[in-house]
């Protein structure tokens, strides 16, 4: 079994565990890409000592690259304790000189791995 059939996806609008990417669509080569992920946008996820998010990761993949490069990993770790609740949310920056992908993927305590995508666009 591939891990990567694991990953389940959707529309996040109407699914709630699917991680939300905000970045611009396109960029300049170099440029800094200001990304914000979330999961629970439009239908907020259940944010309990039960039933929580664990972690979100961002990845980039380069057009012609082999392998996608890890930017971030947010872990969140208060899920009742002490009456603490941590959100599903994160802020990155980076740079890049070529186009690609960017993927979020999330991981619910309850209902598994989900993962999202979006295009960027770089300009020379």
């Amino acid at each position: 079994m591939s891990i990567g059939n694991l990953y389940q996806s959707g529309d996040w609008k109407g699914e709630k565990h699917v991680p939300v990417i905000h970045a611009p669509e396109s960029v300049k080569a170099g440029e800094i890409v200001k990304v914000k992920v979330l999961v629970g946008e439009e239908i907020p996820h259940p944010n309990t000592f039960e039933h929580y998010i664990a972690w979100i990761k961002v990845y980039f993949k380069p057009e012609d690259g082999k392998f996608p490069i890890e930017l971030a990993t947010f872990n969140f770790a208060a899920h009742g304790e002490g009456e603490l609740l941590t959100e599903p949310f994160g802020k990155l920056k980076f740079k890049a000189s070529k186009p690609g992908t960017i993927i979020a993927t999330s991981y619910c305590n309850i209902h598994g791995l989900w993962e999202n995508s979006t295009e960027l666009k770089v300009e020379a």
